[in-house]
């Protein structure tokens, strides 16, 4: 896993009220963002210690104090954009903690100069 923290990824009101709920029920998480190629695309929310991060996956920063991981493959599509983790209406992936709460994450991007 890269070390460096890169500070590529913020959060919304609305999905740091959705976190929030989710540290209550769980204890601290990880995000990690594997999949998906363009906006619209849904990070994977887990338990801290369920999730294995690799180790060429990238540390983009954290939300709401938790840490935001991408695959490095993904990381070299996107390393050019700012994500914003936002909720909408819907269930989350099946292994994301996110399932069953009739709303989920969902990633927005941005172009930035890094």
């Amino acid at each position: 896993m890269t070390e460096q923290t890169l500070d590529q990824v913020e959060a919304t009101p609305a999905a740091l009220e959705l976190l929030a709920e989710i540290i209550a029920d769980h204890g601290p998480v990880l995000f990690h963002q594997s999949g998906g190629c363009c906006d619209g695309s849904s990070p994977m929310c887990y338990p801290q210690g369920d999730f294995r991060v690799g180790q060429r996956d990238v540390k983009l920063g954290e939300i709401g104090g938790m840490p935001f991981y991408i695959s490095a493959s993904q990381y070299e599509a996107w390393k050019h954009t700012r994500l914003t983790i936002d909720v909408i209406p819907g269930r989350g992936g099946m292994f994301s903690l996110d399932n069953g709460r009739e709303k989920r994450f969902l990633t927005r991007s941005d172009l930035c100069e890094i």
